[in-house]
């Protein structure tokens, strides 16, 4: 990995997370922290942040702030799914790959990984393990949850989720979607937050926010028939419920109050297609996955991995094949893709 020194001063690729916090978003905090407010989400920002994404998905939800993605995806299959249930997701998701166990630990439920080409379920992907209701010896399947990009920075359209919807409540089940990054899905499609996840009839969402510019802090949505008063009692026993809720709420304003998300999400959206578009010209270098939000998979040559490491952060996806993985930011710039591209470029072979 790239040294300590170079880490300290350039922005990498190695994840959105790595990126800073949007100014505006430090304003806002800034803001918030006058005077005192009852904790535990009992505040004016909480309430005013509510109301905000109420106008963006819906009034029939009910949305409860966590510290992060995971607590996000426990909260929800927890809400969502008995501990005799199971979650169809695929192989790649985050719940399944990069979560400790979690959602078995916490929430009790049994995951159950599909293998897909690029990270996205389909309902005849599904179908063939929706098996054994009613048998007390299987696992329930109860919940099909997927990520919106996905991990391999694909994209789910409105119809697609529909699709899946469909599938989950003609079974008894329901869907939920991971959407760390659901702000590049929806400005890489067009649509509004309401068109891609209210309309397409998903049940619950983990909704991001650090991945797009904040500092901390994700919710738990459920919609319609899927809200259940034990979220609060989940939530709590989690351990995401919040003392000084009003600076998560804070964020959430800054965000979605204007066009804050848009923007954030459209740069790195823009920056990942130009990076991929070059890269791919690069002799050597193979883009193995169709760049739809901010993630671009490649292989280069094995000999240049390892020294491009060295000047930037990023991760190897896939060490058999070569794969790299690099995640633009809100705050990439088109100077850090120039310099990327000139060291690629040295390394390759002439």
């Amino acid at each position: 990995m790239m040294s300590e020194a170079a880490s300290a001063t350039r922005r990498g690729f190695g994840s959105d997370n790595h990126s800073g916090v949007h100014p505006e978003v430090l304003e806002a905090i800034a803001a918030a922290n006058g005077g005192h407010v009852p904790a535990y989400g009992d505040d004016v920002f909480t309430q005013r942040a509510v109301a905000i994404m109420k106008g963006h998905l819906g009034d029939e939800i009910d949305m409860r702030f966590v510290f992060n993605g995971t607590g996000a995806n426990v909260s929800s299959l927890a809400a969502l799914c008995p501990t005799w249930g199971a979650v169809i997701c695929p192989e790649t998701a985050h719940i399944n790959t990069d979560e400790c166990g979690a959602p078995e630990h916490i929430a009790g439920v049994k995951l159950v990984p599909v293998r897909t080409p690029d990270g996205k379920l389909t309902p005849e992907l599904v179908l063939p393990y929706l098996t054994g209701f009613g048998f007390e010896h299987h696992a329930q399947p109860s919940v099909i949850s997927v990520s919106n990009a996905t991990e391999f920075g694909t994209v789910y359209t409105p119809a697609e989720l529909r699709a899946l919807a469909d599938v989950a409540h003609e079974h008894g089940m329901y869907l939920h979607v991971d959407g760390a990054r659901i702000a590049n899905a929806a400005v890489a499609l067009g649509v509004s937050l309401r068109e891609l996840v209210t309309d397409a009839c998903v049940d619950a969402l983990s909704f991001g926010g650090t991945k797009n510019g904040m500092l901390v802090g994700e919710a738990v949505v459920l919609f319609g028939d899927a809200r259940t008063e034990a979220l609060p009692y989940i939530r709590k026993q989690s351990g995401q419920l919040a003392s000084k809720s009003r600076f998560m709420a804070a964020q959430f304003i800054a965000m979605f109050e204007g066009d804050l998300w848009e923007r954030c999400a459209r740069s790195a959206n823009e920056k990942a297609a130009d990076l991929a578009a070059r890269a791919a010209a690069l002799p050597g270098v193979t883009v193995t996955q169709s760049v739809e939000a901010n993630e671009i998979f490649a292989v280069l040559p094995e000999g240049a991995i390892a020294p491009l490491q060295k000047r930037w952060r990023f991760y190897t996806w896939d060490e058999a094949k070569n794969e790299i993985r690099w995640v633009t930011s809100w705050d990439t710039t088109p100077q850090d893709i120039d310099e990327l591209i000139a060291d690629l470029t040295a390394l390759l072979p002439r």
